[in-house]
Formats: structure tokens, C-alpha cells, sequence
């Protein structure tokens, strides 16, 4: 049994990630997959956890907290407070951010020494990318390494801070669900594989082009490289999500960004949710407003954040403090 103090409350901020895409949609040299992704400041989720009885919370929260509390052996009843949340199903990580801070969380409570691999691993996230698994612990850029065939959750190859100046637009259709669940993963069963050739030439770019730019700050090397992941993700994905984006809306703006030569652009995992990416505030604040301008629809959602280079927050205190 577990000691554990009934006074403790643990409070978790993590904040959502964009998934630049797959460098290896192949797999023919042993491991697949393989994926930049970037942490932001927004938005984010927040929760309050402690010992005690257990409050209403969404069932895919009560389905993480069972599966935790089982795995690791603990009868006690454990409360969560939603404070904030990361949009669900809009392809910035919600679901993997909220399963970790919540094993974590437990973790802390608990005194349990987790890695984030095994909490990742006992609730099924980081199947296919460790990108979740890496804005977490660290923030920044972070290339993973794919999965071979362990089916372990992808190693942490790289990790990077973001250029603090530089702006990334968040472009949202609120009436759109991404990919999800079973439909994901029947997703990659049918979908075929796409060349070495191209996939080579593709993980050549982003270890000598697209992590070089990063640390020189050089924002037109970097947008070549996200460029043409999106163009080798949204090929293979097209047959699925209909098109080389997941929401005609989203896709009209991206395509307008590009006639503009905003080529640091596109969507994040399976969408809806795109990206832009700018030098600097004023800059990405001219681009938000002549696009609210030229795309009035009300589905339509902006927001303007920031890179995170720093991981999730954890704070412990004692109830009542």
C-alpha cells in the first residue's frame, strides 16, 4: 500500500503542441514514423489533483485516472479539478498533455519515481510520436526518433528553444473533429507507404537544414523544411482527411498565406487546427488581421501565441495554502 499524505495538492500546467509532421512514412530501414513538433504557450491545461473524494470529470479523464491508479497499485479515491483545457481533438495534443499531467500528478501524490516513457506507455500515448512526451519534459522544438519494433514510445533525439521573437498563429475551424481513437489507427493500417526516396531526402532536410536554421534563427531555411513536410504528410494523408488539410476553411487561409510567400505554414497532426509561423509580433499581427478581414466566417478562430521552452509546471503545496 501507499503512504501518502492526505494534505498534498499538486497543480499541473502544460500547454498544447503543434505536430509538424512524420520524416519517415516508409519504415523500411526499422523504424517508422519520426516527427518535429513545437511546444507553445497557448493555450494550455491546468489541473488541480489531490487525495480525496473524487469529483465529475470527463469520462476519457476518468478512463486515464483508473487505468493510473490500477497500474500502480492505489485505492485511494483521487480528486481532479479541470482549470483549463487544450481543445480536444484539434490536433495540438490535448489528450496526451492531460494523460501525462495527470500521471504526473499521481506521481507526485503518491511519491511513485515516474518517467514520463512509463506513464506515457501505461496509458497508451506516444504510440506513433514522443513529441507529447517531449514538450512536456522540456519545451522548444523536439524531433523524435519514430518507433521500431519494441513499440516503445519514441526516444527524444533532439530538443531545441524556439526563437523567442518569433510568433506562431493559430488558425482554428470550431466546428471540425480531427482524426481520433480507432479511426486514427485504422487511418495508418490503409494507408500506404511513401517512398525511400522521398523520405530520405526529406529526413536529410530536417537535420541539415530545418535544426541548423533553428539554432541560427535563419526563418526562411526553417519554413523550406516545415514546407515540405507538410507537403509529404498531407500527400499521405490525403486519402483520409480528403485533401492535403483536414478543413476547407483552414485551407483556404494556409493556401492564402503561401500566395503571400508565408511558406512557414500548415497543420498540425490530423487538424483541423493550422499554423503560421512569423519573425516577430508585428509582423504576425498584420498577417491575423488582414486574414480576419479577408475570412469573416464565423467557424473560423485566431490566436496569436508564443513558443514554451520550458517544460510543464508542477507545483505541490498543502491543501489550504
Amino acid at each position: 500500500m501507499h503512504t501518502h499524505s492526505n494534505q498534498r495538492q499538486v497543480e499541473i500546467t502544460t500547454s498544447a503542441r503543434l505536430h509538424m509532421g512524420f520524416f519517415d512514412l516508409n519504415g523500411s530501414l526499422g523504424r517508422r514514423y519520426g516527427s518535429m513538433g513545437l511546444s507553445l504557450n497557448a493555450p494550455q491545461t491546468r489541473i488541480q489533483v489531490s487525495v480525496g473524494d473524487a469529483t465529475a470529470v470527463p469520462d476519457y479523464l476518468e478512463r486515464s485516472k483508473r487505468a493510473l491508479l490500477q497500474h500502480f497499485g492505489i485505492h485511494a479515491p483521487v480528486s481532479i479539478q479541470v482549470l483549463e483545457e487544450i481543445p480536444r481533438h484539434a490536433g495540438l495534443g490535448s489528450g496526451t498533455q492531460m494523460a501525462l499531467a495527470l500521471g504526473v500528478a499521481i506521481g507526485e501524490l503518491f511519491d511513485l519515481k515516474l518517467s514520463l516513457r512509463e506513464i506515457a506507455q501505461c496509458i497508451g500515448r506516444g504510440a506513433r510520436s514522443g513529441i507529447g512526451v517531449g514538450t512536456f519534459a522540456s519545451g522548444g522544438v523536439v524531433v523524435d526518433g519514430g518507433v521500431n519494433a519494441s513499440k516503445q514510445v519514441p526516444p527524444v533525439v533532439a530538443q531545441h528553444p524556439f526563437p523567442e521573437t518569433w510568433r506562431i498563429l493559430l488558425i482554428f475551424d470550431n466546428q471540425y473533429i480531427g482524426v481520433h481513437g480507432p479511426a486514427e489507427t485504422q487511418a495508418f493500417k490503409v494507408l500506404s507507404d511513401q517512398s525511400l526516396g522521398h523520405t530520405q531526402q526529406l529526413s536529410h532536410q530536417v537535420l541539415m537544414q530545418g535544426l541548423p536554421a533553428l539554432v541560427e534563427q535563419d526563418m526562411s531555411a526553417f519554413a523550406k523544411v516545415v514546407s515540405a513536410l507538410q507537403i509529404y504528410n498531407g500527400d499521405y494523408f490525403a486519402p483520409v482527411q480528403g485533401g492535403r488539410y483536414a478543413s476547407r476553411l483552414v485551407s483556404q487561409v494556409l493556401n492564402d498565406l503561401n500566395a503571400h510567400d508565408i511558406h512557414c505554414a500548415g497543420q498540425s497532426s490530423w487538424g483541423p487546427t493550422g499554423f503560421a509561423i512569423f519573425p516577430d509580433q508585428v509582423t504576425a499581427e498584420l498577417h491575423m488581421r488582414r486574414l480576419q478581414a479577408a475570412f469573416p466566417h464565423p467557424q473560423l478562430g485566431w490566436q496569436l501565441c508564443s513558443a514554451n521552452n520550458q517544460g510543464a509546471r508542477i507545483i505541490v503545496r498543502n491543501k489550504g495554502e
